[in-house]
């Protein structure tokens, strides 16, 4: 039994910053990761990275194959670069298999080894896992993937079936479309981009179906199995044919095999690790951070859970969950499609004294420029107060013009301010000025 100061459980972004930062404060470190190819985390080497890297190389016209490999190039530089400033911080990274044996105890399985590791603070960082349906046959079937198996396809699927048409399944349905594979998305709703405003959710759905995406609403899946080398999906009793089938129906998080029955930590309703505004679990000294807590599934909130736990256990801030603001986000589809705050139809069911205004981006200069007239910017602002309410931006560039917005909300500037600020021109971000002049 070794004992730490802190030990953290696997490599996302909370947990490794953590694991950085504490030993760097010249305290004893240890960082447990199961596999080496996870070095860096889930955004790294099977999400946010990996996956906007094919999306960039498809949009330069990149093949398949090309793609692929500089995907992996990608990959490969950042979580060596996290290893090696995990390493040179003085953190001691295990590779295997974390499993509580006690609330303050954790035994380790490499191999035919067992570690057993101890201290008085644990941050359980171990993210979130592909969520599957109970569809007959969709997980006994041959050439059906997850977000992350999907990846390592080493040959172009002709026809890709896509189960879910949220976030990650339309991203994939982009850069498949783009790489010419014929693509069928199966959504169970009528539409997709529910969360969004409707006009834009059906300029999103208009572009993907010019690019070569199809959709199926309303998708009741009867069942899944193959037919000598396809995977067909059955639904309504007509059958779908496809090369390979991604199951993108959301994620869940990841606590399954972390021992928790040998402690005090609890579960809510969801199967995520309760935590309080503080990222505590139900054992004092214990935190859990990340996708594993239940909070929205980003790696920006979970670096926002890193500032909160430590702030916590060096007794240098206050900030917590309670006061985390507005979140900006992004779809990245093509264009890009990014919100933050309310829709119109949130504002009114809310009894705001609102204002919206929308801004087709081919009257943007700078869009004539890009060649890209696709997309909208739509806003949403409290008359009373002059303070932005929301703001949907569907458009080249929106990924980094919506933290102008939130910036300005967490600050309760009024929208007359980014009405009169001076942007470069040409630019995207200076219709702001304009898609704010009510």
């Amino acid at each position: 039994m070794e004992k730490f100061d802190l030990i953290v459980i696997g490599f996302g972004k909370a947990g490794k910053t953590l694991a950085a930062k504490f030993a760097m404060m010249g305290k004893h470190v240890a960082l447990v990761e199961k596999d080496t190819s996870m070095y860096g985390g889930t955004c790294i080497n099977i999400g946010c990275i990996p996956t906007k890297t094919l999306l960039v190389a498809a949009e330069n016209g990149l093949d398949f194959s090309t793609a692929l490999s500089q995907k992996d190039t990608v990959v490969t530089r950042l979580r060596n670069k996290n290893q090696l400033v995990l390493e040179n911080a003085g953190v001691t990274l295990v590779t295997g298999v974390a499993r509580f044996v006690a609330d303050k105890e954790v035994e380790v399985t490499a191999g035919k080894d067992k570690l057993f590791l101890t201290s008085d603070v644990i941050v359980i960082n171990t993210g979130a896992i592909p969520a599957m349906l109970p569809i007959p046959g969709l997980s006994e079937s041959q050439y059906v993937y997850d977000s992350t198996g999907i990846q390592a396809l080493e040959d172009q699927p002709q026809h890709l079936g896509i189960i879910g048409g949220g976030n990650i399944g339309l991203e994939f349905a982009s850069f498949y479309a783009k790489m010419g594979t014929k693509v069928t998305v199966f959504e169970a709703s009528t539409h997709i981009l529910s969360r969004y405003e409707p006009e834009v959710a059906q300029l999103a759905q208009t572009y993907l179906e010019e690019d070569g995406v199809s959709f199926s609403f309303s998708a009741k899946i009867d069942q899944v199995f193959n037919k000598e080398n396809k995977v067909v999906v059955s639904v309504a009793g007509e059958e779908h044919s496809f090369d390979a089938l991604l199951y993108a129906t959301g994620r869940k998080p990841n606590t399954a095999d972390l021992g928790l029955e040998h402690t005090g930590i609890e579960l809510t309703d969801r199967g995520a690790i309760k935590v309080d505004d503080y990222c505590e679990t139900t054992v004092s000294g214990v935190y859990a951070v990340g996708d594993v807590n239940g909070g929205p599934q980003f790696t920006y909130t979970s670096l926002d859970d890193f500032r909160i736990v430590f702030g916590k256990l060096t007794g240098s801030s206050d900030y917590n969950l309670q006061k985390r603001t507005s979140l900006a986000t992004t779809s990245f589809i093509e264009p890009p499609l990014s919100q933050v705050g309310l829709t119109e139809a949130q504002a009114k069911e809310m009894g705001y004294n609102y204002q919206a205004n929308s801004l087709p981006v081919a009257n943007m200069p700078r869009a004539h420029v890009n060649n890209d007239l696709r997309g909208i910017y739509k806003v949403i602002v409290d008359k009373d107060s002059q303070l932005i309410l929301g703001a949907t931006l569907f458009a080249a560039d929106s990924q980094e013009a919506i933290n102008l917005i939130k910036m300005a909300m967490d600050n309760h500037i009024p929208y007359t301010y980014i009405k009169n600020q001076i942007f470069t021109h040409p630019t995207m971000a200076e219709n702001l000025n304009d898609v704010f002049n009510f």
